[in-house]
C-alpha cells in the first residue's frame, strides 16, 4: 500500500499501524461500511477501502482530507471523505465498523489548539476529551452487531475507557496491548504527567486496542 504524507499532517506513527494490523483482520467487503474517525493521513481508511469496504473518513482539517483523497487515489480505491467534528458529519447514519486512532495525549495546559499540528494528538487535561466522546457516541453509529476499533495509551486509563464503553451500550474488550518507551511526546511531560498520576510505570506505556461490539439486537426499550 502506497501512503503519501503531505506537509502539516499527522504521519501514521507505530499506534496507527498497530490498528491497521488489526483493522485487516476485521469482516471488510463490499457489504460492509467503514467509518475512520480522526483519519489523519487516511491510513486506516484506505486499509479498509484496499479490502472493498464502503469507507468514510471524518477530520477536522482540510489538509488531512486532501491527504485521505490523495492516498485512496494513489492506491485505486474510494475513500468519502467529510470534515467535521468526530460523528458531526454522519449524523443519523451507522455503519458496521468504526475505527478510530483519536488525539490522546495529556496536555499540562488543558486547552484543545484550534488550529496545527498539536490538535492531532493534544486531548485536554487527561487527554480523554475526544475518547470519551467517542465511547459515548459510538454506539448510536452502529449496525447491530458491529463494533468499535479504538487506540490509545495507557496513561488515558484503561478502565476509563472500558467503564465508557459500557455505559455507551456497547461490550468492550481489550484485543491488544504492546508496552514500551514513552513517545518523545509524552516523555517530555513524564514529570507532570508522574505529578498527575497518570504515568505509574517508569517510563514505558502501553498502546491498548479496545474493541466494543454493538449488541445483536437493540435492548428492549431502546428508542432506536
Amino acid at each position: 500500500m502506497r501512503l503519501l504524507p503531505l506537509p502539516g499532517v499527522f504521519q501514521p506513527l507505530s499506534d496507527s499501524r498497530m490498528l491497521a494490523d488489526h483493522l485487516r483482520h476485521e469482516r471488510l467487503g463490499p457489504d460492509v461500511s467503514v467509518l475512520d474517525l480522526c483519519t489523519g493521513s487516511g491510513l486506516l481508511a484506505v486499509v479498509a477501502a484496499t479490502h472493498r469496504a464502503c469507507t468514510t473518513a471524518i477530520d477536522v482539517s482540510r489538509r488531512a482530507l486532501v491527504s485521505v483523497r490523495l492516498n485512496a487515489l494513489l492506491n485505486g480505491v474510494h475513500v468519502t471523505a467529510l470534515r467535521g467534528d468526530l460523528f458531526d458529519p454522519v449524523a443519523g447514519r451507522r455503519f458496521d465498523l468504526i475505527v478510530s486512532n483519536p488525539p490522546y495525549l495529556p496536555d499540562p495546559d488543558g486547552d484543545l489548539p484550534n488550529h496545527g499540528l498539536e490538535r492531532a494528538w493534544n486531548a485536554g487535561a487527561r487527554g480523554r476529551e475526544f475518547v470519551d466522546r467517542i465511547c459515548a457516541d459510538a454506539g448510536e453509529h452502529l449496525h447491530p452487531g458491529g463494533a468499535l476499533l479504538l487506540i490509545h495509551s495507557s496513561v488515558c486509563g484503561e478502565q476509563e475507557t472500558l467503564e465508557a464503553l459500557t455505559a455507551g451500550g456497547l461490550e468492550p474488550s481489550v484485543i491488544f496491548r504492546h508496552r514500551g518507551p514513552l513517545g518523545p511526546r509524552l516523555a517530555a511531560r513524564a514529570d507532570w504527567l508522574r505529578e498527575r498520576g497518570l504515568l505509574l510505570d517508569g517510563d514505558q506505556e502501553e498502546m491498548i486496542i479496545f474493541r466494543a461490539a454493538a449488541p445483536q439486537e437493540r435492548r428492549e426499550g431502546s428508542l432506536h
